[in-house]
């Protein structure tokens, strides 16, 4: 692994993805910046308001960047030249936090404080659903292969889908209090997603079916989830200072990060083809290469998966 300082120690690297002009994009939650960084070259910040607490980011359908400012209830644009343009969300309070290109052009977000899923499209015009539960704090959300959007909702211990008519389906996990966090859509129309609070990784397919895979650390309070080429899943482990990589079949590898504490967030593969994850100690980690995992880890154990409908009988 090669880690790679960005920022200071109390900046904050959150989230990360890899843009249209082949560099990586990153938030820095705490400082109030989004930054832009080649493999092997440095990194540049762009200055955003410090208090405006960007988190997600992801490209857009326009070219440019997209994020979502949590302390500030706006959505960010940046351009590959590093031009920024702000969005107000009518909603106030609504903590903005995950974001995602749908199939319709658009962009699509969570609101965690308003029970609300938001959409803006490249001109800035802003549309608010809401769910049909209080309390849920939505989290991350990702596009499905079946033309939804699909979200974690994290205090209503539920995956939701929202179809570009804004109707809503929840799905209940079977395990209680689980808090899904970060959520990606698979290589076979399933979706992947983490459960910080139950130390599992899990797997659900288009007509909610759900397969969960219990850590063997379960307090390693798994955080954010990216898919490679060849359809595994990549996880952080914020608790447990891990990355993590699983199969659809329930093979799964674990590789301890270099620096003890070093808080990783969210994970993505990089322009080259490798994993790189964001580590809030001001640090870029790049792991491995995503279609060439080493055969050494720090612990490769099989996973034991619990499938279950959303009523919680075990299926075969």
């Amino acid at each position: 692994m090669e880690e790679h300082a960005v920022a200071d120690s109390a900046a904050g690297p959150y989230a990360l993805t890899t843009g249209p002009d082949g560099a990586l994009w990153f938030t820095l939650v705490h400082q109030g910046g989004i930054g832009r960084m080649v493999p092997g070259g440095e990194p540049t910040i762009h200055r955003l308001d410090p208090s405006c607490g960007p988190t997600v980011i992801t490209p857009g359908p326009d070219g440019a960047l997209w994020f979502t400012e949590y302390r500030a209830d706006r959505i960010g644009r940046i351009t590959t030249d590093g031009a920024v343009d702000e969005f107000g969300v009518p909603t106030p309070g609504c903590g903005p936090f995950g974001i995602a290109a749908g199939p319709d052009g658009t962009l699509w977000f969570t609101e965690t404080a308003a029970d609300r899923i938001g959409r803006i499209t490249v001109d800035g015009r802003v549309t608010e659903f809401p769910l049909p539960v209080t309390g849920a704090f939505p989290s991350a959300i990702t596009t499905g292969d079946d033309g939804g959007m699909w979200f974690t909702l994290n205090q209503a211990n539920a995956i939701g889908r929202i179809g570009m008519d804004g109707a809503i389906t929840l799905h209940p996990l079977p395990t209680e209090s689980a808090a899904p966090v970060g959520i990606a859509a698979g290589r076979d129309g399933a979706l992947w997603f983490v459960e910080i609070a139950a130390g599992q990784i899990a797997r659900i397919t288009p007509d909610g079916r759900i397969t969960e895979f219990p850590l063997p650390d379960r307090t390693a309070r798994p955080h954010a989830v990216t898919v490679d080429g060849n359809g595994a899943a990549w996880f952080t482990e914020w608790g447990g200072n891990r990355v993590g990589r699983i199969t659809p079949d329930g093979s799964l590898s674990l590789h301890d990060l270099p620096t003890p504490h070093s808080e990783p967030h969210g994970i993505a593969v990089g322009p080259d083809g490798a994993l790189w994850t964001a580590l809030e100690i001001g640090v870029l980690a790049r792991v491995v290469p995503a279609d060439n995992p080493p055969d050494r880890t720090a612990s490769r154990t099989p996973a034991t998966a619990v499938a279950r409908t959303a009523a919680g009988e075990e299926l075969p």
